[in-house]
């Protein structure tokens, strides 16, 4: 909404209400055509404040409720204003009628006011009813595209929770590779350490008997001539 243009629209509609509050008093002054002029004349101007006020109200569409609350309210007051200097146009039109607009004239302001007041009422109340599913709509809206993003948040989790465990059932297998190949390893070790023990006492054995032989041959041959 253009703050500028509802205020250009607010002051065009107070300069016609100006001119039209005093419009009544001059038709009653008047007889004949001149007063049938200024009637037509009213007609006009009413006509023109009437798109006045619903370019203003058509301003207000979409503004914050804090805003539009107190404008729809006086633009309410303003219609039941122009309501009013229409019925009393109307009464100073008639003919010998301007002499007796005391209390009859005061029990149709206040019949036609309770109408009025009614048929205003039940148009703020349209007004707040088409926000509100204006505001539901957008609300649904916004639970819906929230829970579009969940889910494909959760879609995307199940993915990345089904990719994680793939590693882990790859790691655990290299794992057991691991633990096979160490088992070999430890095998071949323990083997590796039997023959190695195996060799030593083998070659133990081997020294002892040329140490025996060699003994054997010194006592031969420096011993056994004497």
């Amino acid at each position: 909404m253009s703050s500028e243009e509802f205020e250009k629209l607010h002051d065009m509609y107070r300069s016609l209400y100006e001119e039209l509050k005093l419009m009544p008093e001059r038709a009653q002054r008047c007889q004949g055509e001149e007063r049938k002029r200024i009637v037509r004349d009213f007609d006009e101007r009413v006509s023109e404040a009437e798109e006045v006020l619903q370019g203003m109200e058509q301003e207000l569409f979409g503004v914050p409720s804090s805003f539009r609350t107190p404008m729809s309210t006086k633009i309410r007051l303003y219609r039941r204003d122009l309501a009013k200097l229409q019925r009393e146009i109307r009464l100073s039109a008639t003919p010998g009628f301007s002499s007796h607009i005391g209390d009859g004239r005061q029990g149709i302001y206040a019949a036609q006011n309770d109408q009025s007041t009614h048929l205003q009422s039940q148009r703020a109340l349209l007004i707040q009813g088409t926000e509100s599913l204006n505001n539901a709509s957008k609300s649904i809206e916004r639970s819906q595209r929230i829970a579009a993003e969940t889910d494909q948040i959760g879609t995307d989790i199940i993915e990345e929770l089904g990719e994680q465990r793939e590693q882990l059932d790859r790691t655990r297998d290299r794992l057991v590779h691991t633990g096979e190949n160490l088992s070999r390893s430890r095998k071949i070790l323990r083997a590796m350490s039997r023959r190695l023990v195996t060799n030593k006492l083998l070659l133990s054995v081997i020294i002892i008997m040329e140490l025996a032989i060699l003994a054997g041959v010194v006592y031969l041959k420096f011993f056994r001539k004497k």
